[in-house]
């Protein structure tokens, strides 16, 4: 097994870690401005649905997240093209914010990339089933019993410690959500385009 190493298949997640890292990085006024906090939204300062995925509350959370993307990118790495990538992390980002602000009315703020790299998770399982490898039906199980584990049981409460924050198990659930609807609108967009007109 080789890793992806084809600038169009390492540019998307390395650009996402430095993105991270940099934000990192800013001063705490900026991250008060990035971050998801359920009350500014309702104002109107809907950036803060993209931009708190890419926020940590501490350096374990930003490590734990950049390992991650490093797993995402050694499983799935060979169907990553890096502006598809961009669009579908973004596009699970909000599904994960969105599905947050609309059903989960206690959470008042939310940082990290968990929700996002789950869906992400998805979609790269989903690709391993379509091109015949038996072990993304593994990976689909595996991540399916993680997210019913998470819902029944509630996360870890060292990994909350760890990163200083209580793990938002519903964020990792809306992410999954919104790769799955990315592989099932893909799916309809090829049938569309090759149906006959």
């Amino acid at each position: 097994m080789s890793l992806p190493l084809k600038p169009h298949q390492y540019a998307g997640p390395l650009f996402l870690a430095l993105l991270c890292l940099l934000l990192f990085a800013a001063p705490d006024t900026l991250y008060q401005q990035l971050i998801y906090d359920r009350v500014l939204v309702r104002s109107h300062e809907w950036w803060r649905l993209l931009s708190a995925n890419l926020l940590h509350t501490n350096i374990n959370h930003l490590l734990l997240n950049l390992a991650g993307v490093a797993l995402l990118w050694a499983l799935h790495g060979d169907y990553y093209r890096t502006g598809g990538l961009l669009l579908r992390f973004m596009l699970c980002a909000l599904g994960c914010t969105l599905g947050l602000f609309w059903f989960v009315e206690n959470m008042l703020w939310y940082v990290g990339l968990s929700g996002a790299l789950h869906g992400l998770f998805a979609w790269g399982a989903v690709q391993d089933i379509r091109y015949g490898l038996k072990s993304g039906w593994l990976l689909l199980a595996g991540l399916i019993a993680k997210l019913a584990y998470e819902q029944w049981f509630g996360a870890s409460a060292d990994i909350s410690r760890w990163i200083n924050a209580a793990v938002a198990t519903d964020a990792h659930l809306f992410g999954a959500l919104a790769g799955f609807m990315i592989v099932l609108a893909e799916w309809c967009s090829q049938k569309m385009l090759r149906s006959p007109q």
